[in-house]
């Protein structure tokens, strides 16, 4: 009886380190996906580019690009967490994945403006659209799959892991780019780059998004706590309801502010390095690589950490280091005009993990959350829906700029972040403790 009980708890094992391998797998194409426009068609603008419209057209249009991927995660979230809760995590992250593979796919092809006119930024802005609903649908199905499956004493570590496709990504689609760059040049609207160069990342993307179809297919199985467990008729109205919409008010709260916090780093840093005297671009370029690199391990350590202490006063602790050190550090950046790059990488590093590395604890904490018939509805929705108030932070940093120096606005917002983060943890319940899943019939307990 030993032996088979060994054996059973050995394969549940193997299933873990699978679902979780497939959840990172699907972390970082999301990730890989959603920095295309941002870093692989940022040297290629000029192929969409509205020819002799106004400054503020164009503008409105290069927004509408970003915005529109936004508009589309939490509708993706909705979608496919619905789906995810009635028909299976399994299903729901092979749709979605290749979904937004096929989509990255048919932007890949696109025509330019000079093709067929503004007929192509609108089709670039509709896929974009299309692309984030898509993306919206992975992390909500295969993180709660992954969590599932995760033994109790290791989920935090677990959900640390899968959040390291966030910066890895990064730093992958940056070192294609620069890569290709190198092959096809950007200088201009009919350079090499312009004209055919910026597809081949996503290319890249679509075949990552498609890899990955075909190792969830064969390697990892649905999850077991889903199938076993209570079905739900309507997955959204009963998130929306009862205790469920508090949890997820709760969330909400607390994920806006780890939103803010998130864009100050990764977003208005890398514009401040370019300020200080003495660095090349290139150096520049590296310092925000090597912080990303670093940082993936920061996640693990987060998830590591949040295992010991509980995900409650984690959280609270980290809203306070983000926004009394994580601040300072920031601080200490922004009044650089002239240092070595030496101390722009260390201050860079500090930053990102004061800041971000709280975020290797975020899959396991909501996951923990909701109750396996609104898990993946509420992972999703918890998630999306928090991005969008942050993801407009230029506004309020344009407002603040008003009232004082524009290099400090950032800082503001970092603040008012943090104390999101430390205000909305201490309005939830401790998790860490949460049955999730069973082994051979005994409950997992928490380890002393």
């Amino acid at each position: 009886m030993a032996s088979i009980a060994q054996t059973s708890i050995a394969e549940s094992d193997k299933r873990a380190r699978r679902a979780v391998g497939g959840a990172f797998a699907g972390f970082f194409v999301d990730m890989f996906d959603v920095y295309l426009p941002i870093i692989a068609l940022a040297p290629a603008a000029a192929y969409f580019e509205a020819t002799g419209a106004s400054a503020s057209t164009s503008a409105i249009l290069s927004a509408m690009v970003f915005v529109a991927a936004l508009i589309g995660r939490p509708i993706g979230a909705a979608i496919f967490g619905h789906f995810g809760d009635k028909i299976g995590r399994r299903k729901t992250a092979m749709v979605s994945v290749s979904g937004f593979g096929i989509v990255t796919l048919a932007i890949a092809c696109l025509p330019g403006y000079h093709q067929i006119g503004v007929t192509a930024v609108i089709l670039l802005i509709a896929l974009r659209l299309l692309d984030g609903i898509f993306l919206g649908g992975e992390y909500t199905a295969a993180s709660p799959l992954a969590m599932e499956y995760s033994p109790h004493d290791k989920r935090g570590y677990y959900g640390g892991l899968i959040m390291t496709g966030f910066p890895i990504a990064y730093v992958v689609i940056s070192l294609v780019t620069l890569l290709v760059l190198q092959i096809a040049p950007a200088a201009g609207l009919d350079s090499a780059y312009v004209q055919w160069g910026w597809r081949i990342p996503f290319f890249a993307g679509a075949l990552l998004a498609f890899a990955f179809v075909l190792f969830y297919r064969k390697y990892v199985p649905e999850s077991d706590v889903w199938e076993g467990g209570p079905r739900t008729k309507s997955p959204m109205r009963e998130l929306f309801s009862g205790q469920n919409v508090r949890v997820l008010g709760q969330v909400f709260l607390m994920m806006t502010g780890i939103w803010f916090t998130l864009y100050m780093v990764s977003a208005v840093l890398p514009g401040q390095l370019t300020t200080i005297v003495g660095l090349s671009a290139s150096q520049k370029t590296f310092v925000v690589l090597v912080a990303n690199l670093v940082l993936a391990g920061g996640y693990v350590a987060a998830g590591v950490l949040s295992q010991r202490t509980g995900r409650r006063p984690f959280f609270i602790g980290a809203g306070a280091v983000a926004a009394i050190f994580g601040s300072l550090v920031y601080a200490l950046i922004v009044n650089l005009t002239e240092a070595s790059f030496g101390l722009v990488m260390l201050l860079t590093i500090l930053a990102n993990l004061l800041v971000v590395a709280c975020w290797g604890v975020v899959t396991t904490y909501i996951n923990e959350a909701f109750h396996t018939g609104v898990r993946a509805s509420g992972y999703g929705l918890g998630y999306s829906l928090a991005v969008i108030i942050p993801s407009f932070y230029a506004f309020y940093q344009a407002w603040l700029s008003n009232i004082m120096p524009a290099e400090y606005t950032a800082l503001v917002l970092l603040v008012f972040g943090g104390i999101l983060i430390s205000v909305g943890a201490a309005m939830g319940p401790e998790t860490r403790d949460v049955i999730i899943r069973k082994r051979d019939g005994v409950e997992e307990r928490a380890v002393a």
